[in-house]
């Protein structure tokens, strides 16, 4: 049992830390803010080069799989290739620092201005992709930045903050604008960066992102992914299909973005089903999703044991000893309901996709809206459909910040060089999922910006402009 006093020296200890590394950031941060544009973006690229080089890019996907249990290597090293590349040709020509924008017949000239130290809490599922991502953010602004790893992708953040410093060095850049917390990362430790930063990014557990809310600093977190995609009659399920399943799959599943329920429609059910059989998803009896489930979710909560791992290791913890199941790409389970007493309905961060039937669009809605209800409200869902309406549907009314249409929605959600949404492993989930922001984080999240204001010719309405129309219908 830890005694009053030792919580206060435990405190001390964690604050004065944090205080000497902040005190180094703001040293750097000074200096670096002077920088212009053409530096800023040489930092940028020194950086994207850190993790993006063949070799070391390799050594962090090892690093991370090893010490982290999570993932596969050579989708680690795609997914560290693919979204620094993304992201830095999104920051290509972005202005980030001096004049942004003009606006004569308003009178206002926008200046941007850096945050100053960033705080950035990165989860073990991303070690490295996603600290890249909000370092080349943060520096693209002018600003410093100090991690907050998870303590089993400690090495891997520790490692890139080496090879980001051999850049520095190489461009000479100030080494402590990207600093790290020392090991062992503690909650006091994290607890502190966030109250003496001057803005937390957060992605990870709901827990932390709470954390980073209530941490008395400006916060930037993300919510919670449960992605559920429609499939309805229109749909042609030969695309649908190995999108689906690419997607699912892909780093054994540790994206937020990753599908988790697909609903579809009666009427091509047993084709869609059989398309996803051909892309080595099998289908459990009843018997083995019972299994599955003691195994996924006992006392009712997801066990890390099964999250990011392949098919056949998750059989193996399961007892589940069909060959067809062993040899399987993904494992799917039939389900009707939703919510606490439906399991499957929720994020599982896993190859195993839980499959509905519905009668028709209507009934889809309802499903998805269920599952919403229960985990996931605000992420992002996803729809294969030729009918207009539809699609348009749940833009309208589903509360959530993206509709991902035919395209596979790990790769699409977070950017893709196919659609216009920013690249980025941090998805704001608007206040549907308890978020400030409802868009992909991106630099401009990473800067303050001054208006320079002047006079303009006086525009000041009558009354009569205001009111005429509303006095002349109500106003008798």
């Amino acid at each position: 049992m830890t005694t009053h006093s030792e919580t206060v020296t435990i405190g001390t200890a964690a604050k004065q830390t944090v205080a000497e590394l902040i005190r180094r950031a703001r040293a750097a941060q000074r200096h670096y803010e002077r920088y212009g544009q053409e530096q800023l973006d040489e930092a940028v690229t020194a950086v994207g080069w850190a993790i993006m080089r063949p070799d070391r890019n390799r050594t962090l996907a090892e690093i991370a799989v090893r010490d982290t249990g999570l993932g596969n290597v050579e989708d680690k090293i795609v997914k560290n290739h693919r979204k620094t590349l993304g992201l830095l040709r999104d920051l290509k020509g972005a202005i980030s620092t001096g004049v942004l924008a003009e606006y004569p017949d308003r009178g206002i000239t926008e200046f941007a201005r850096p945050v100053g130290v960033v705080a950035a809490l990165v989860p073990s599922t991303n070690p490295g992709a996603t600290p890249a991502n909000n370092i080349i953010n943060a520096l693209k602004c002018g600003n410093a930045i100090i991690l907050s790893p998870s303590p089993k992708g400690y090495s891997t953040a520790a490692k890139l903050l080496e090879f980001i410093h051999e850049e520095f060095a190489r461009i000479g850049a100030p080494r402590d604008l990207v600093q790290t917390l020392p090991s062992p990362v503690t909650r006091e430790l994290s607890a502190e960066l966030m109250k003496q930063a001057d803005l937390v990014v957060v992605t990870g557990s709901q827990n932390n992102v709470r954390g980073g809310y209530s941490s008395g600093t400006p916060a930037l977190g993300v919510g919670t992914g449960n992605v559920v995609v429609i499939v309805d009659e229109s749909a042609d399920c030969a695309d649908a299909a190995p999108k689906i399943m690419r997607s699912k799959i892909f780093d054994n599943a540790t994206s937020c973005s990753s599908e988790n329920s697909v609903i579809i429609h009666a009427k091509v059910y047993a084709e869609m089903m059989a398309c996803l059989a051909k892309e080595r998803g099998a289908l459990l009896t009843a018997a083995e999703k019972e299994t599955l489930q003691k195994a996924m979710f006992p006392g009712g909560k997801l066990s890390p044991a099964i999250t990011a791992q392949s098919v056949s290791r998750i059989c193996a913890i399961a007892g589940l000893t069909r060959p067809e199941l062993i040899k399987a790409k993904c494992l799917m389970v039939e389900e009707t309901g939703t919510g606490r007493d439906a399991p499957f309905s929720g994020e599982k961060l896993s190859p195993v996709l839980t499959v509905y039937r519905a009668r028709d669009f209507d009934h889809a809605f309802g499903i998805m809206r269920g599952i919403y209800d229960y985990m996931g409200d605000g992420h992002s869902c996803g729809i294969y459909s030729e009918d207009e309406a539809h699609i348009r549907r749940l833009a309208r009314e589903m509360t959530v910040c993206r509709v991902i249409v035919k395209q596979s929605h790990t790769f699409a959600t977070g950017g893709s060089f196919d659609n216009g949404l920013p690249f980025s492993l941090s998805m704001g989930c608007g206040t549907w999922g308890g978020n400030s922001i409802s868009e992909n984080l991106n630099y401009r999240h990473f800067i303050n910006v001054t208006r320079l204001v002047t006079t303009i010719p006086e525009d000041q309405p009558s009354e009569e402009d205001l009111f005429g129309p509303f006095w002349k219908k109500y106003v008798k």
